[in-house]
């Protein structure tokens, strides 16, 4: 609908117009989730719920980037020791250092960061430890 409404067409006729040729060009063919109901229906309404979920599908967050990180480092913890091999403990615990480090060089805004470098050693002796058997 690029084109302008021309002078003298109600708004609604023109409006309708539009929206038939563009059926019949068959742009509303084929859509996203055509024939299924709408999501969260069923859910008692709120005001920010398109903001909410544009932040879940471009997965973005509340929290300031202390805090992210924080949970990321945490959550890293948690992935290295449910790793299958101590190949991927070590790439686990190096990709989170090197976020650390980041944040260390060029403290993000936020509360203190207040997360240092893990021991890789220690993690992977541990993960040993617990895989050993």
């Amino acid at each position: 609908m690029t084109e302008r409404k021309p002078p003298g067409i109600s708004f609604e006729s023109w409006a309708d117009r539009q929206i038939r040729e563009a059926e019949e060009r068959g742009e509303f063919a084929d859509l996203p989730g055509f024939g299924k109901p709408l999501p969260g229906l069923d859910r008692p309404y709120d005001a920010m719920w398109w903001v909410k979920e544009k932040m879940r599908r471009e997965n973005l967050s509340f929290l300031p980037p202390t805090l992210v990180l924080r949970k990321e480092a945490e959550d890293a913890l948690a992935a290295a020791a449910q790793a299958t091999s101590e190949r991927e403990v070590r790439r686990i615990v190096t990709e989170i250092n090197e976020k650390i480090d980041e944040a260390i060089r060029r403290p993000p805004a936020g509360p203190p960061l207040n997360v240092e470098r893990f021991d890789a050693e220690r993690i992977v002796r541990e993960w040993r430890e617990q895989h050993a058997g």
